[in-house]
């Protein structure tokens, strides 16, 4: 069986309050997104979101559905999101193959009973970075380039929050049911991300960090805005954010981060902005 899963259970922010940096880590943490010729999955209870990765090396990769499902295939009642962050690849879907590139985006709906990873060059393998939500409509299959993304340049290098926002996999974009995802590019000399940051309790998010230069880290912030807490990552993890916390990060170094989110409310914008002198 290549493929592995985890199921983490929902907390609200006056559990979390009691944690210590063990177990901010086991709640939030998604330490291995990527092993190689494995599909790895964490199944959260936070709007049933599902975040993890494929990484085919010396095989393809079937996604098999898991027991938490309780589904005769993955994708009967969800829908896909994929951005690769490897070597080039391939993503089959019903027998039809999507050649995905660094940093390229493919949206699959529900109903697809057949999903495969495979890899142009072991040396160099795809690494498919995956989210997935619950669907109530079949949306057809659809690649997107960083070209045909929705840009957005935010931040200055004076508040080291230089970024440019990749809005890949959004209503602008590509029909979805509930599943959002983009790419936030720091420029050289920013280390912030999402700051001012904010909260929106109609919707969770995920945050994956990439291209954290070897020897570096991000701290990402969690928390209500009243009593945040940190978790220090390392290049390639992942992080669950509910939707009651705040959800921004600082590195030691410039980095790209893909988030991805589920819930309620499609609206990008609809969010709470927190001051940043009223952070605590």
């Amino acid at each position: 069986m290549s493929v592995h899963d985890e199921t983490r259970y929902a907390l609200g922010p006056g559990e979390t309050k009691s944690l210590d940096t063990a177990g901010l880590r086991e709640n939030f943490l998604i330490e291995t997104v990527f092993a190689e010729d494995e599909i790895r999955l964490v199944y959260t209870h936070y709007d049933r979101y599902i975040a993890g990765g494929a990484k085919p090396v010396s095989k393809s990769l079937k996604l098999e559905t898991i027991d938490a499902l309780k589904a005769p295939y993955f994708l009967e009642r969800r829908e896909l999101g994929i951005i690769n962050v490897g070597g080039s690849g391939q993503v089959t879907v019903d027998g039809a193959a999507y050649t995905l590139a660094f940093k390229e985006a493919l949206y699959i709906g529900k109903g697809n009973k057949e999903v495969v990873f495979s890899s142009d060059d072991a040396a160099n393998p795809a690494k498919f970075y995956l989210n997935s939500a619950p669907a109530h409509h079949a949306y057809p299959t659809k690649k997107v380039t960083k070209a045909e993304a929705e840009v957005v340049e935010l931040g200055s290098l004076e508040t080291a929050n230089h970024r440019v926002i990749n809005k890949l996999l959004v209503a602008s974009v590509v029909d979805t049911c509930q599943l959002q995802m983009g790419m936030t590019e720091l420029k050289t000399g920013s280390i912030w991300n999402t700051m001012p940051a904010h909260t929106h309790d109609r919707r969770m998010e995920v945050y994956f960090y990439f291209e954290v230069p070897e020897g570096q880290s991000v701290s990402h912030f969690m928390g209500q805005p009243q009593e945040t807490r940190h978790i220090w990552m390392q290049n390639e993890q992942a992080v669950i954010s509910p939707p009651w916390s705040v959800h921004a990060g600082a590195g030691t170094s410039n980095y790209t981060f893909i988030w991805g989110m589920a819930g309620e409310n499609m609206d990008y914008g609809d969010m709470d902005g927190c001051a940043i002198p009223e952070l605590k």
